[in-house]
């Protein structure tokens, strides 16, 4: 039984990644969630790839994003294999020119459902998805 209930949990709790942060602002105000965007090298950052894998696709994160947080990958991977299509590239871009003008990988950053700045972390975090979480639920929850 316990492992029909996880292998549902599992299933369900698939928080969606985010291409289009307009999208992801008005989801924001619409659900009062913050929104949580990070910026990955997805084929050639080691450490973008580490903080995705260990942290935000564990089921914690997931099982906490669901509830308090929409999310927004910018990914700007370099293989030509896994290249995005120009209007993503655009959309990634400018977003990285507002929130990562330095360009740096991985950068994450959470933000309120206006866009302002509350929290930002730069390189792997080096800590558990639970430590991950416990910075950013007091910034979540002030805001219901």
């Amino acid at each position: 039984m316990k492992l029909l209930a996880f292998i549902f949990i599992a299933f369900i709790a698939n928080t969606p990644w985010l291409g289009d942060f307009n999208q992801a602002e008005t989801q924001a105000q619409k659900e009062h969630k913050r929104i949580l965007i990070n910026f990955s090298g997805s084929d050639w950052c080691g450490p973008c790839i580490r903080l995705r894998k260990e942290i935000l696709e564990s089921t914690e994160f997931d099982n906490f994003a669901s509830d308090h947080l929409v999310l927004v990958r910018a990914d700007f991977p370099r293989q030509k294999k896994n290249q995005l299509d120009k209007e993503q590239v655009k959309r990634n871009e400018a977003l990285a020119d507002k929130y990562n003008p330095d360009g740096k990988f991985p950068f994450t950053v959470l933000v309120d459902e206006n866009g302002k700045i509350l929290k930002e972390w730069d390189g792997f975090p080096n800590e558990s998805a639970t430590q991950f979480i416990e910075q950013i639920n007091p910034l979540v929850t002030s805001s219901r």
